[in-house]
């Protein structure tokens, strides 16, 4: 029987699913959690098969960092009304393994679960075009740290100041990152990191004393295909993929 914790905030959903898993003699959806306390408490004394994410407004990437470092072994799907590309890549650099509309019928749910339990990734074909029609430059963890509090719209002197370090120091920082992603100045690269960063981290209460700065690990930019015509390659013409192909 192949287990499964699922998270969300909405209970009315743990029960269609827990029918609609129940219905194929594969699957049980052992424990439901509408809190992430709770959830990663769990994992820390028994592991699922398979762990179903809801996309809250909860739902951070610094949870999702915790699970893997909990349960490295434990397959995560996260569940989503929609996704940005640039949240999904960043989903899937943090080793989320799946990502699955709500609004699939039933039995396209439990296959991607099944695929996702058999060691296959689960992106949309609309994902994964987007993925390769998009340039990734990834960041050390300073970098996203300052990525992200310059799209807060913070100045240099804040900025320093809630990274501890000198005002010198951001400049070189930032005159090296327009040169890395391509941009011309502060404004072009806070709109990337806008467009990168999950929700939760754009509620910001514009105090930066002893704050926790998220770190982006890459940026997702879109960039137009060079091709003259025909189908754009991907990874998949179905919903899944399987990682070693």
């Amino acid at each position: 029987m192949i287990t499964v914790y699922m998270y969300s905030d909405k209970p009315v959903l743990a029960k269609g699913l827990e029918a609609i898993l129940g219905a194929t003699g594969q699957f049980q959806l052992e424990c439901f959690f509408n809190g992430l306390e709770d959830l990663l408490a769990r994992l820390k004394d028994q592991a699922p098969h398979l762990l179903l994410l809801d996309l809250t407004p909860d739902l951070a990437f610094s949870t999702l960092t915790e699970t893997k470092r909990v349960r490295p072994e434990c397959k995560v799907v996260v569940w989503v009304n929609a996704i940005s590309t640039e949240q999904a890549f960043q989903a899937m650099g943090l080793g989320v393994r799946g990502i699955l509309r709500k609004n699939l019928p039933a039995e396209m749910q439990v296959k991607c679960l099944l695929k996702v339990h058999e060691g296959e990734l689960w992106f949309e074909k609309a994902l994964t075009d987007s993925f390769l029609s998009s340039k990734r430059v990834a960041l050390s963890q300073r970098e996203g740290q300052l990525v992200t509090l310059l799209s807060y719209g913070l100045k240099n002197k804040e900025i320093a100041s809630a990274l501890h370090i000198t005002e010198g120091t951001v400049k070189v920082y930032l005159s090296r990152l327009f040169q890395k992603v391509g941009v011309k100045d502060r404004f072009e690269l806070a709109l990337f990191g806008l467009k990168n960063l999950p929700d939760r981290y754009l509620q910001f209460s514009g105090d930066t004393a002893d704050m926790p700065v998220p770190s982006l690990r890459a940026l997702m930019i879109g960039r137009p295909s060079n091709r003259r015509g025909g189908k754009q390659p991907t990874p998949a013409e179905g919903m899944g993929f399987n990682s070693s192909h």
